[in-house]
């Protein structure tokens, strides 16, 4: 019996107050956390989906996280309260690539940090971390290497240009060509390829070659990164 009643003070008793200025210092590091993460996932991400309308969400997303933990810190019944209530609410964001659930989780991070105010832990690890993120976009754009890009190629002179000349000029200048997909009707031809070029001269050259094929022909390029 004794037990029980010490357990159900420990339930109802436990309020630790949660300090005035050090929560708005840690609301405050947490909105400036994530705007800078919100930043660099639009310069580094490669996400195909628009970043800086998904990166909005980056300071909302961290200070109610923390606001949660900095409230529910302080007391077990509030915790158990937010279990049962999580168990209610389903959250159902469309995460179309892992790149956007990393960040997510991410921002996440900073907000359970900071509102376990566990400052230099969450400061610490947001700097190796953010400095992981954008040595490793500068050496990726360092290699100078064109890759996963969509070529399509469109002539309205199918008699003059073929399938095998158009693959044989791209395959000279383009190290990887995969043929997706061929249309030919009367009086157009048309081909999609995923190429890998080593840089953009290269493809700038690729497009001359065929254009010398037939000055009629279309290219169309599409990069999920942008090009250029």
């Amino acid at each position: 019996m004794d037990k029980l009643t010490t357990f159900q003070e420990f339930i109802t008793t436990q309020n630790v107050p949660i300090p005035g200025w050090g929560f708005v210092i840690n609301l405050v590091l947490a909105a400036v956390l994530a705007g800078i993460l919100g930043y660099v996932y639009q310069r580094y991400g490669h996400s195909l989906s628009n970043r800086r309308l998904f990166s909005r969400n980056f300071m909302i997303l961290a200070m109610t996280t923390m606001v949660i933990i900095a409230i529910v810190k302080s007391s077990l019944a509030l915790s158990l309260g937010l279990v049962g209530a999580l168990s209610i609410v389903r959250f159902r964001a469309a995460i179309k690539e892992p790149e956007e659930l990393a960040y997510l989780f991410l921002v996440i991070s900073i907000g359970l940090g900071l509102g376990a105010n566990q400052l230099w832990i969450t400061l610490v690890s947001f700097i190796i971390i953010v400095s992981v993120i954008i040595l490793s976009g500068r050496l990726a754009r360092r290699q100078k290497v064109v890759s996963s890009l969509f070529m399509t190629v469109v002539s309205h002179n199918p008699q003059a240009v073929s399938l095998q000349q158009v693959t044989t000029t791209i395959n000279r200048y383009c190290g990887k060509i995969d043929l997706k997909r061929f249309d030919e009707a009367e009086g157009i031809l048309e081909a999609s390829f995923v190429i890998d070029c080593a840089d953009f001269n290269r493809l700038d050259q690729a497009q001359l070659a065929l254009k010398g094929l037939d000055p009629s022909i279309r290219i169309t390029f599409l990069d999920s990164r942008g090009i250029g």
